[in-house]
């Protein structure tokens, strides 16, 4: 199986001082998934819950939605000419009953660039497919004060053992409302990072994830969004920008989504519901004063 890291030989430059020296590097490989033995897509992650990266991934494409729906999972032999296996392709086995997408040439060019249909059709496809309703919820739903989503970002940072290594992974977290790390995945790729995160909760039959915040580094592109919704996540949070889509699907399904989280600020996008915003003297922010969905 691919290691997490590997050496390489490097240059070294520091104020006109010339040295070679090994360096750490993320590892980055080709993962293909099968379904049913059938191939599905094909992603570049950093080896590790390779398992866990196809189940998460299956969950955001509306395939499985718990564990009861996995007949089992394996790496291929043979992969290769001459029958080596290269822990590079998992298939995935759906149990009896559990119904098989058409795997089409337009399904994997969506499923893996998230280009492949206009931004209508992509809301479409997420608000038909979804398993559970972030918009539906009453008075159970959880809310966090600006001062705990404040410090997720130096809890996943402190948490990041291998980005401290190779300075060059993304991660995501999921924490509880109170700021309680849950689980933490790094990989080359934040849609990988995520994949992991919600394959190792479906394989623990946690899902839907209704009371857990995500937090992705870097931005929050439509595929997150699209990826906590699909997961029953009520709550993303990224220390970059989201873009355009990613706020239009949050608005459309009820999703919070929090960007450019760093220190003591950050911006409100969607679901702010969600967040105890006080104003300056104290009193619960207007309604006319809140950010527009």
């Amino acid at each position: 199986m691919g290691r997490v890291t590997e050496r390489r030989r490097v240059v070294r430059i520091r104020d006109g001082a010339v040295s070679t020296r090994p360096d750490t590097l993320v590892a980055e490989e080709p993962l293909e998934i099968r379904l049913n033995g059938r191939p599905l897509a094909i992603t570049m992650r950093t080896p590790g819950d390779d398992f866990a990266l196809a189940a998460g991934f299956l969950v955001s494409e509306g395939v499985l939605g718990g564990a009861a729906d996995v007949a089992n999972i394996v790496y291929c032999a043979g992969a290769t000419e001459d029958g080596s296996n290269t822990y590079n392709v998992v298939d995935v086995k759906l149990a009896p009953g559990v119904p098989v997408p058409d795997i089409t040439l337009e399904r994997n060019v969506y499923t893996t660039s998230s280009c492949g249909l206009c931004g209508k059709a992509s809301l479409d496809a997420v608000r038909t497919t979804a398993r559970w309703r972030l918009d539906e919820r009453d008075g159970d739903d959880i809310r966090l004060t600006p001062e705990t989503l404040s410090a997720l970002p130096d809890r996943l940072r402190a948490a990041q053992r291998v980005f401290e290594r190779t300075g060059g992974l993304h991660a995501a977290a999921l924490f509880t409302p109170e700021g309680e790390l849950l689980d933490v995945r790094e990989d080359v790729g934040r849609h990988n990072a995520v994949d992991k995160l919600v394959g190792r909760a479906l394989r623990e039959g946690l899902l839907p994830l209704s009371d857990a915040v995500l937090l992705v580094s870097g931005r929050a592109s439509f595929e997150l969004a699209q990826k906590a919704v699909m997961a029953g996540i009520p709550f993303l949070a990224a220390v970059s920008a989201p873009s355009s889509l990613a706020v239009d699907l949050a608005a459309e399904t009820g999703l919070s989504l929090v960007g450019f989280l760093r220190g003591g600020s950050m911006n409100i996008y969607a679901g702010e519901q969600r967040i105890a915003l006080r104003t300056a003297a104290g009193d619960g922010l207007a309604a006319a004063d809140r950010p527009s969905a």
